[in-house]
């Protein structure tokens, strides 16, 4: 490991900061904390967090912002700390990844079916309109 990848690891962050930086509250942190999903250590009442938890932090917010629950978010990363290089996370990620794009794809799908009827339905409601204009 080299000096600087030491250093990173080394460093930590308050709640104050993690919230700042990943634009959450602290409320949501220590809910990811009760919820199993980081493990900051605690000095007082101080939360300090560590470069682990910030790199789950990340993952975390990754994975929830392309529809992952908390639940699918925790599963994988507890797959994490299995003794094989990360390789069933891996697998199990690309796995839950392509399930959730398809889901996503058939999600726009149905968005794009609403939407041709909206604009469909719109078409006639303004042609109705513009036929009642003239007859007037």
């Amino acid at each position: 490991m080299t000096d600087r990848a030491a250093a990173s690891d080394d460093r930590t962050w308050t709640i104050a900061e993690l919230s700042a930086e990943y634009g959450i509250t602290a409320r949501a942190l220590r809910f990811y904390e009760e919820q199993g999903l980081i493990f900051p250590e605690r000095i007082g009442t101080q939360r300090i967090y560590s470069a682990r938890d910030h790199a789950r932090l990340r993952w975390i917010e990754r994975a929830k912002s392309v529809g992952f629950s908390l639940k699918e978010v925790g599963e994988m990363l507890d797959l994490y700390d299995l003794d094989d290089g990360r390789t069933t996370q891996r697998k199990v990620t690309l796995e839950r990844c392509h399930e959730q794009l398809a889901k996503l794809e058939r999600q726009k799908q149905d968005i794009d079916w609403a939407m041709g009827v909206l604009h469909e339905f719109i078409d006639s409601v303004n042609s109705r309109l513009n036929l009642a204009k003239r007859e007037d």
